[in-house]
């Protein structure tokens, strides 16, 4: 099964021979091979348990194979360890070949230090599923994100563990996560995000730092402010985001509030200050493209809801509910209806949605 010369389509046509459940793959039959022929042949391997694709070249081929019998119900449980190893052996190939490391590729870097130059440029869905995989390799859990808990079960090597903290991350996954978020940063062209106040609590910040930052983000940036002395956290999202922080060491249960230095306090008003003009400026003016731009889908649904949220709409969903309710200004209204928004936020509201469409097609894209 060795590549020669001859066409990708005879080469794959071999391996559909392969038994994958019962024969191990050999590194050296897949040297020479390209990334599009590794594609495929992963694509064989699933595709014999009907698995469909997303990715539209891997349909494609698997559609014009006479064996191949779609399955909408496949799931990954029915791989063995045989196959499950040689997609491993197919994966990491491809990782070698990739000119800038993509979602997937992590597991190849559980001991290897990654450089922000081997990082390339990525989508806002692509960065957070690398940020995201270095711990769900450990088996973290993503409740409060609900398409990326569903991104990582439809991954074979995934197996999520209630048990995960990140102190189990090694210090080079912890520097590797920190370049991912800082190369993330740069892309982005904002000059701070959450996980950067340590370097912030002996210098302000200015409201000029803040731009590009959804609400959001701020949020995070301003709780982080007393995350860092240990504080604990009511709402359930904020609790469980600072606990999957590798440096938070919440104080014992009785201690007192954590004392706040004045450059510290001077910060957090200057997020406030930050934070009320977006919220309000969500009903006075037009949405700009550029406060969108780069914005992960999760945080531009929750800022679309927070137009909602104003005027006292209930969630029905769960992680909607415990977000806003963890807001001192969130008072629920049963009696909301829509007529209660202005034709600015329909509008805004409008422009939010149409930008969650289009995230979603990207990121449902990202195979991993």
């Amino acid at each position: 099964l060795a590549v020669t010369s001859a066409k990708a389509e005879d080469w794959l046509t071999g391996w559909e021979n392969f038994d994958f459940a019962k024969r191990t793959i050999e590194s050296s039959k897949l040297e020479g091979a390209s990334l599009d022929d590794l594609k495929m042949l992963r694509g064989i391997i699933f595709g014999r348990h009907g698995r469909v694709f997303k990715d539209a070249d891997i349909r494609k081929y698997l559609s014009e194979r006479p064996w191949f019998k779609p399955d909408a119900n496949f799931q990954n449980s029915t791989l063995n360890p045989v196959e499950r190893g040689n997609l491993d052996v197919i994966r990491e190939a491809e990782s070698k070949q990739h000119e800038f490391i993509q979602p997937g590729d992590l597991r190849f870097y559980v001991a290897r230090v990654i450089t922000s130059e081997q990082l390339g440029e990525h989508t806002g869905g692509e960065w957070r599923v690398l940020g995201a995989e270095v711990e769900a390799i450990h088996g973290r859990r993503f409740d409060d994100e609900p398409w990326l808990q569903k991104y990582f079960e439809e991954r074979y090597w995934y197996e999520p563990s209630s048990s995960y903290e990140p102190k189990q991350l090694s210090e080079v996954e912890r520097k590797n996560l920190q370049t991912i978020l800082a190369a993330h940063k740069k892309q982005r062209r904002v000059a701070i995000s959450p996980g950067d106040m340590e370097l912030f609590q002996n210098h302000p910040i200015t409201e000029e730092m803040l731009k590009g930052l959804s609400l959001h983000e701020l949020r995070l940036l301003r709780n982080e402010v007393y995350a860092r002395h240990g504080m604990t956290f009511g709402p359930p999202w904020l609790s469980q985001y600072f606990f999957f922080q590798p440096w938070y060491e919440p104080v014992e249960e009785g201690q007192p509030p954590p004392e706040l230095s004045p450059i510290e306090k001077q910060n957090v008003e200057t997020i406030v200050k930050t934070e009320r003009r977006l919220h309000d400026e969500l009903a006075t003016k037009p949405l700009s493209r550029s406060v969108l731009e780069g914005m992960f889908r999760e945080d531009a649904r929750k800022l679309r809801n927070e137009i909602y949220a104003r005027h006292g709409m209930v969630f029905k969903e769960k992680t909607l509910r415990n977000y806003f309710t963890g807001l001192d200004w969130y008072k629920p209204d049963p009696k909301y209806t829509d007529t209660s928004l202005t034709a600015m936020e329909r509008g805004n509201a409008a422009a939010i949605l149409a930008y969650e469409r289009k995230a979603d097609s990207v990121n449902d894209a990202i195979e991993g």
